[in-house]
């Protein structure tokens, strides 16, 4: 019997910020060749010797300069099957609570952001399952308080 293998070589991140008593979700528009002109989150992959959670920082000030945020694990993952490799790719997915003037400085991967509501943001993204991810989080962490079990703590 053949088996279909699981790997978890990533993290995603999905920032928020509350303006005016409503949180927005930020999304990026990824520029290169993989996933081109695909509107996401953050994602990003797990270095050599490094914890998922210490990836989802590194990725998220990579990718957007963001350094002063509030990290969670959202206690779901990003799934997807890759048709070529024959896998399972699976990755922890991270909540980051930035505070409401927080600037975004997108680097080469990315040529647009926008912050949107969770009903636009679901509506753009791309790759299926991430409108599920996001309902995920607007559940668990918007209409309820951030669980402070799940809060990173450096």
């Amino acid at each position: 019997m053949s088996e279909v293998p699981i790997r978890c070589t990533g993290i995603a991140v999905v920032i928020l910020k509350k303006v005016d008593d409503q949180y927005k979700v930020l999304l990026v528009k990824r520029a290169e060749s993989v996933l081109e002109d695909v509107w996401c989150y953050i994602g990003g992959g797990i270095e050599e010797g490094e914890k998922a959670w210490e990836a989802a920082y590194r990725e998220v000030e990579e990718e957007t300069g963001i350094t002063n945020m509030f990290l969670y694990s959202a206690n779901t993952f990003d799934r997807i099957y890759s048709i070529e490799g024959n896998y399972v790719y699976i990755a922890p997915v991270f909540v980051g609570f930035v505070p409401d003037d927080q600037e975004v400085a997108l680097n080469e991967e990315h040529n647009d952001y926008s912050w949107l509501s969770f009903e636009d943001a679901k509506g753009i993204v791309s790759l299926p399952g991430n409108e599920e991810v996001l309902a995920f989080i607007e559940k668990h962490f918007v209409k309820k308080e951030a669980p402070d079990y799940l809060q990173v703590r450096r």
